[in-house]
């Protein structure tokens, strides 16, 4: 009986602590950002705590996979075990500043071991700590429940996938894959599901988005842009999920995991049901600091692969973009499009856009100078495009969602094609 009065407070309390932390952007220090950034950032004012830290979790992700003979598991893992060394080594070079000239220019890899490995691998293992109260205590079991309507017959995701999406432009692509993992391992999705929501609704926040604004200059039009991109964002997501490699992955559940919900009687309208489901699943949940625990544990576990696998595909597709004319070629792929459309510079926004698979803010950079439709479409699909080497991917690639790298670029390849198609129309209309 004391449990049943108070699984409400444990719902309602809890999950507005979740809710503070990780969507309510607040000033702090001259910053406007959620809660979990300021802690983080707070965190990195500590003198090279941040870039010792990186050193230190990525060294110890290797040691424990040699310990753990990851290597000899299968290729797939070997060939991850190769690029979390050399990951791990450039993480080193940069904090002693060891390495050839071109390696140690402020825009290689200091910028993606600063900028990038830094951040995420800070962000992992603390924001999970904070993701306990967001998904352990019943608000996306609620939330999942009063979305379904929307969330199942446009995504083919459950209800609770709403909480991704709005994490993912809130917070960062990172948060949104931490929470997206814990929930499949839970049960809570598919793989179709994880990886529907994995490759279409972790994209970067929109912190991101105003820096490309500004470079692109069209930060004018920032309210424009947000929602035209947020519209081409999720209606490429409602696209890609209908076809191949999507469409392709097993439906099936995280081994030993079950259904989350399961046992929750439907009756009476969504609204009571929502509450239902939520109270429920907050008072059955094991307390804060055993969640909060394993929480964190795995959360250094999962650091220690994203933030060797950042400074490895992030450097190595700079110096291939610095260096080499590889983009160069691969912009025919998306020249037709952009011509299709008659957009200004097409050759130049087709290398722009083949650009994107490396780092998002690349297609900014080179077409800033460009005319106003085609910075436009650029500064969509820098966003809408999603998937990155220098960021994004070695998250996702560190989770469990099973994907596979060729799924991943066909992924890729699909939602450039479709934002220009989307974004393109709209350019002209607006411009």
């Amino acid at each position: 009986m004391p449990e049943k009065r108070l699984s409400p407070f444990r719902f309602i309390c809890f999950s507005a602590i979740g809710i503070f932390m990780f969507f309510v952007p607040i000033s702090f220090m001259g910053k406007n950002s959620i809660p979990v950034d300021h802690v983080i950032s707070l965190i990195r004012k500590i003198p090279h705590l941040g870039p010792f830290y990186v050193v230190a979790v990525t060294s110890w992700g290797v040691s424990r996979a040699i310990k753990l003979k990851k290597y000899a598991a299968s290729a797939t893992e070997a060939f991850f075990f190769f690029t979390n060394l050399i990951g791990t080594i450039f993480c080193a070079m940069v904090f002693f500043n060891i390495g050839p000239d071109w390696f140690l220019e402020k825009d290689m890899a200091p910028y993606i071991f600063n900028a990038v490995a830094v951040s995420v691998t800070m962000l992992i293992p603390i924001g999970s700590i904070f993701l306990a109260f967001l998904v352990n205590y019943g608000l996306m079991e609620c939330v999942g429940e009063l979305m379904a309507p929307i969330m199942r017959p446009v995504f083919h995701t459950p209800g609770r996938a709403a909480i991704d999406a709005v994490a993912s432009f809130v917070g960062s692509y990172s948060v949104g894959l931490i929470i997206t993992n814990n929930v499949y391992r839970k049960g809570g999705y598919t793989a179709r599901e994880a990886a529907i929501i994995g490759t279409g609704f972790s994209t970067v926040s929109a912190t991101f988005m105003i820096i490309v604004a500004k470079t692109l200059g069209i930060i004018e039009q920032w309210n424009i842009y947000f929602w035209v991109t947020l519209v081409v964002c999720f209606a490429v997501t409602a696209i890609t999920l209908r076809i191949p490699p999507l469409s392709r992955v097993p439906d099936t559940r995280y081994p030993g995991s079950r259904s989350e919900g399961e046992g929750v009687e439907r009756t009476g309208n969504r609204f009571a049901r929502a509450w239902s489901i939520g109270v429920k699943c907050g008072a059955e949940a094991p307390g804060f600091y055993d969640i909060a625990k394993d929480n964190f544990k795995y959360g250094i576990v999962m650091a220690s692969g994203v933030g060797a696998a950042i400074m490895f595909f992030g450097v190595s597709a700079l110096l291939i973009s610095k260096y080499t004319n590889l983009f160069d070629y691969t912009a025919w792929i998306y020249y037709p499009f952009f011509k299709l459309f008659s957009l200004p510079d097409a050759m130049l926004a087709a290398k722009a856009a083949s650009t994107s698979i490396a780092d998002m803010f690349l297609p900014a950079i080179l077409c800033r100078e460009s005319e106003i439709i085609t910075r436009f479409v650029t500064a969509v699909i820098c966003i809408s495009e999603v998937l990155f080497f220098s960021g994004m991917l070695p998250c996702l690639t560190g989770t469990d969602i099973p994907l596979r790298m060729r799924d991943i670029f066909v992924i890729w390849f699909e939602r450039v094609v479709f934002s220009i198609a989307l974004a393109a129309p709209i350019a002209y209309m607006l411009f």
